[in-house]
């Protein structure tokens, strides 16, 4: 779910503090664009949505939201937005953020959550 060798090589490269900052960045730009996900009736800014929630999840190490979000990209290119199981991506989003978080917390976690 979470790819950790990602995440602990960001914060290598960005240091703590820098890592720390990118999170907050990270939930607080991801979290308003769930939310218009979750609001949504008009699906046409679907396609893009799903392209940023993607490049961000992959940045952060969110393997698997980011692969349901390129799963819906590409779905919603080929003009079949209405077909893209939007709560199915939300629920990965919510399951990766928790999996994230308790993994940050207590590394020990991060075992039992394969990417």
């Amino acid at each position: 779910m979470i790819d950790w060798t990602r995440v602990e090589e960001l914060r290598a490269e960005i240091g703590d503090a820098g890592f720390a900052e990118v999170v907050d960045l990270f939930l607080d730009e991801v979290e308003e664009v769930v939310a218009r996900l979750h609001a949504a009736r008009d699906r046409t800014r679907l396609e893009d949505d799903l392209h940023f929630l993607k490049g961000s999840a992959w940045n952060l190490g969110f393997a698997a939201f980011g692969a349901a979000c390129q799963l819906g990209e590409r779905t919603a290119a080929l003009g079949l937005g209405d077909t893209v199981n939007v709560k199915a991506v939300l629920d990965c989003y919510a399951h990766s953020k928790s999996a994230f978080i308790a993994g940050l917390a207590d590394p020990s976690q991060r075992s039992a959550q394969a990417a």
